[in-house]
């Protein structure tokens, strides 16, 4: 058993923030408002570690919520960023290397034959949304329930992520008629979506789906799923968009549409192919990109588009990525990671339902299957409250909230998975 840690320091920290920053926190989930108690302050990260500013050490599964998979602080990634701020950190000008990433994503991504880069996810789903729009001339999008593109307004209903976890599936501050545009669908249910596009498939500009659902605990799609949407939205002139800002390069090189062989129109990008700093991007058919101005007449634009330091940090990560040795294994790592865990709740009664889909997992606590939002709110989040702060307390770093995704690094190792498989026995236990 572990001896209690001191988080004084983080304690402190916290209340500190709390006169400066809303919530004490720049994102809402970081508050800890799903699990409770005071968020751990981080000071420093390396490898597969995280240590917070009481000098605690934790085996980190948050990976900045996704982007980091070669781990903290890897090698290559921080010479790539320490040589591009060595020649200047942003110039609001072309550069090769935008070139140069901008080839690498279109060579890997099955959807994309031009690519536009920005500065965050939120950035490229609003972008890829507006371009459909004018592309199709046409103002109404479908998303899914639990799904959460960003924090533009008209995407936050009944959204996923940090909305779920404060039980707020929309947010004050978006115009009713602007909201009134977006339509919902279930994630899984294809008749639901051939349904809703029979009857306004002709105001439809797009359907924007996460193909795998990494914002209300990670939902893989159903077999079927994901080519349905193509299908429909093939036969009525429907812009489809895979949101892939988590699974681009993570569910394989080229993101779950390679996975699953299903080619979307549109493709929003981030997390990895900056390597942990600030980026996104949206990229996809020709025809519909060259609409994107200076090409076409439709605006986007962004002082510190293509930043240097973001670039190089993602050309550092996807090159280590390309050979597809990490995929391997990780992939394998987070299957023991899974394995371990479901076997750990069942020797403590604990029902969990544990989902995994290449180097990403999720415990839901409850009973499986879990196949969508309604599905999803069903979990016991108290129980997952108490299993957090308990593997926390024994040197794990998981996601503050029931509702989100665990990621595996190429910095994990297999001493890392065993550790975290006896702290998760330990912690059912304790949390019971």
């Amino acid at each position: 058993m572990s001896s209690p840690r001191n988080h004084r320091a983080s304690e402190s920290a916290y209340e500190a923030a709390l006169e400066l920053i809303p919530g004490g926190v720049n994102s809402p989930v970081r508050a800890f408002g799903g699990v409770g108690g005071t968020p751990v302050f981080i000071a420093r990260g390396k490898g597969s570690r995280v240590f917070d500013v009481d000098g605690n050490e934790y085996i980190d599964y948050l990976a900045s919520w996704g982007p980091l998979i070669l781990g903290h602080a890897a090698p290559q990634v921080v010479a790539a960023v320490q040589e591009a701020a060595a020649n200047g950190s942003s110039f609001g000008a072309p550069t090769l290397a935008e070139t140069r990433l901008a080839q690498r994503i279109v060579q890997a991504v099955p959807s994309i034959e031009r690519v536009r880069l920005v500065s965050s996810g939120t950035e490229a789903t609003m972008s890829a949304i507006r371009l459909a729009r004018a592309f199709t001339g046409r103002d109404a999008i479908v998303k899914f329930e639990g799904c959460y593109h960003g924090h533009a307004d008209g995407l936050l209903v009944a959204a996923g992520s940090g909305a779920m976890t404060f039980g707020v599936p929309s947010s004050p501050g978006v115009p009713a008629d602007y909201a009134r545009h977006t339509l919902i669908a279930p994630y899984n249910d294809p008749e639901a979506v051939r349904a809703l596009c029979g009857e306004r498939g002709a105001d439809i500009a797009a359907i924007i789906v996460e193909p795998i659902a990494g914002n209300m605990g990670l939902v893989p799609p159903q077999p079927g799923f994901l080519e349905a949407l193509r299908e429909v939205t093939a036969q009525l002139g429907i812009v489809l968009i895979f949101d892939e800002v988590i699974t681009g390069f993570r569910a394989a090189y080229g993101g779950a549409q390679e996975l699953y062989g299903v080619v979307p129109d549109l493709t929003t990008l981030g997390k990895i192919i900056g390597g942990g700093l600030p980026v996104g991007a949206y990229g996809g058919r020709a025809d519909i990109m060259d609409r994107m101005a200076p090409a076409g007449d439709t605006y986007q634009a962004g002082t510190l588009s293509g930043n240097p330091l973001a670039v190089a940090a993602g050309i550092a990560t996807l090159d280590a990525l390309a050979d597809g040795s990490v995929y391997r294994r990780i992939n394998a790592l987070a299957e023991r990671l899974c394995k371990g865990i479901a076997e750990a709740a069942g020797a403590a009664g604990v029902t969990t339902f544990g989902t995994g889909v290449q180097s990403m997992l999720c415990t839901f606590f409850c009973e499986g299957p879990v196949r969508n939002y309604t599905d999803a709110k069903r979990c016991d989040t108290e129980r997952y409250a108490r299993f957090f702060h308990a593997v926390l307390e024994r040197g794990i770093y998981m996601a503050p909230s029931q509702f989100e995704t665990t990621f595996v690094s190429a910095a994990h190792t297999e001493e890392d998975i065993d550790a975290t498989v006896a702290a998760a026995r330990e912690a059912f236990v304790a949390s019971a």
